[in-house]
């Protein structure tokens, strides 16, 4: 089959492809008809960040078959047209773990000892020696926000060298942390403990600008590294707080706005270390994801799983049309339960009843741990949901029983650590109109889309009245309501349907109303 590559790629990646014999044409400058024409009748599609993977690229691919992205990021890639298309859009989001861990530890040192300010000072001539006094990193206190692959990996190098290392994380496990050398702290108390924070979390809604000026005045004189993405630090706040003494300094990798503009107050400070976005750039990881994103063209071009496919589970094709419908289901049920459960999430159970017991659901579990886990990877998916589980150190079970009260098909996932646990149960009525019909125990039927206000209140007259005057107050409008209680004048759950968010301010009205137990403010389907 044919396979195009538009962008750049190691050699090793397209010897892969070869030896399976496949024909591989590269066109590193194709754009606009030029690339339309080449895509007509690929087989399979190699890109990395260079080539916009549109509607139009694939309307005019009609043999195409996957796009393979030779790195982590898709942003470039419309991957809803794709799933439109039937194409499988795949990615290599492990091939770089160990260059972009490596740079960080370097970045660490470098912003400790003040290397790359001595060695300008020494090529323009100046012997400066006394002018910097290092810092060593045996024995400080190094605090990872975010202790995915990469914060595991950097934990563990630098726990080698000697530091103790604190971390924050609500997706992972305390046992994992032990077991890598982490204490598992709080947000605050992570940067309050730091000597040197290093940062490696996606950029998300609730990550951009997480680490503000604020947070930095709980670093206090301490270091900041960041090889992650770009956004999650103020970067004016940082400029500001190594200005002022605040910080004793700081090594950045990557940007808000990349190239980074010539007028960043982050270029004005010799105490702020900069890379050009250098976290993947070593030969083996180039080698590592090319040669990972080529296995995977050739998996699904003679039909085996992808495994980092990012919009197509696999499962057997007779079987499929069966499940699709509850592999949404499962994966809002987990996005609902996880944002509702107050702390870390250590174990997550997903039990089946009725039809749907009898059928293959391990794509459906993986689609309820990707609900749970999405706010946290850059692209977790049905495929490498449950790896992403174990690296985390949280347990996963799966049930199955013939017998369902009330519904002729049930999926329940419940998310849990120490202190709490949350359940959500998912039903599809009609064949395939989703429906969340407990929370907790509680009876509702909530339609599981946009965003959703769940409140825990006293079941007392004028509650719910009171919970949608404060929602007009502040503009927003209520589409639907399903209202729950255990007994009458106990507790009671109401799920709202909203059509924007809810500000802060609303909840905090609502919340210092002694009725009101507690506001979960619920995304859903991608709204920001």
């Amino acid at each position: 089959m044919k396979v195009l590559v538009t962008d750049p790629i190691a050699d090793a990646g397209l010897d892969v492809l070869r030896d399976a014999g496949h024909e591989v044409e590269t066109g590193y400058e194709l754009e606009g008809d030029a690339l339309l024409e080449a895509v007509s009748d690929a087989n399979g599609l190699i890109v990395r960040s260079g080539t916009e993977v549109t509607e139009e690229v694939l309307d005019a691919a009609e043999d195409l078959v996957i796009v393979g992205r030779a790195g982590i990021g898709v942003d470039n890639i419309d991957i809803d047209a794709a799933k439109d298309h039937g194409v499988i859009v795949a990615n290599a989001p492990e091939g770089n773990v160990r260059a972009a861990a490596e740079h960080t530890v370097a970045m660490t040192f470098a912003t400790a000892r003040s290397i790359p300010q001595a060695h300008i000072r020494l090529k323009n001539g100046e012997w400066a020696k006394s002018d910097y006094l290092g810092t060593e990193l045996d024995g400080k206190t190094l605090g990872v926000v975010g202790l995915g692959r990469v914060g595991q990996e950097v934990a563990k190098k630098l726990d080698s060298l000697g530091m103790d290392i604190v971390a924050y994380d609500p997706y992972i496990s305390e046992e994992r942390a032990d077991r890598i050398g982490a204490d598992l702290v709080e947000f605050e108390p992570c940067l309050e403990a730091a000597d040197f924070l290093t940062v490696h979390t996606p950029l998300t809604p609730e990550t951009e600008g997480l680490i503000a000026e604020d947070e930095l005045d709980l670093l206090g004189d301490g270091y900041l590294v960041n090889c992650a993405r770009g956004g999650v630090v103020d970067e004016d706040a940082l400029a500001a707080k190594v200005e002022d003494g605040t910080l004793a300094g700081a090594a950045i990798d990557v940007f808000a706005e990349e190239p980074l503009p010539a007028d960043s107050p982050l270029l004005e400070h010799d105490d702020i270390i900069v890379t050009p976005h250098l976290g993947a750039s070593t030969e083996a990881a180039q080698e590592n994801v090319a040669t990972s994103t080529a296995k995977q063209v050739n998996a699904a071009l003679i039909g085996e799983p992808v495994a980092n496919a990012l919009n197509a589970p696999s499962i057997d094709e007779s079987a499929f049309p069966r499940v699709e419908p509850y592999i949404d289901l499962a994966e809002t049920a987990g996005k609902v339960a996880a944002q509702l459960l107050d702390g870390r999430i250590e174990d997550i159970e997903v039990v089946y009843e009725g039809d749907i017991a009898d059928e293959d659901v391990e794509f459906v579990t993986a689609s309820a741990l990707k609900g749970v886990f999405e706010p946290l990877e850059w692209q977790v998916n049905a495929v490498n949901a449950p790896q992403i589980a174990e690296d985390r150190g949280v347990d996963v079970t799966e049930s199955k029983t013939r017998q369902a009260e009330d519904f002729q098909s049930l999926i329940s996932v419940t998310v849990s650590n120490d202190d709490d646990e949350v359940s959500v149960d998912g039903t599809l009525f009609a064949g395939d109109d989703p429906r969340i019909v407990r929370i907790d125990g509680y009876r509702v039927d909530a339609i599981p889309h946009g965003r959703m206000v769940i409140a825990r209140n006293t079941d007392e007259p004028g509650v719910i009245g009171l919970i949608g005057s404060v929602m007009g107050d502040h503009d927003v409008n209520i589409a639907g309501m399903f209202n729950a209680r255990e007994t009458i004048g106990g507790e009671a759950l109401t799920v709202y349907n909203v059509d924007s968010e809810v500000p802060d301010a609303a909840k905090e009205e609502l919340e210092a109303d002694e009725r009101i137990i507690g506001i979960s403010d619920i995304t859903l389907n991608g709204q920001a």
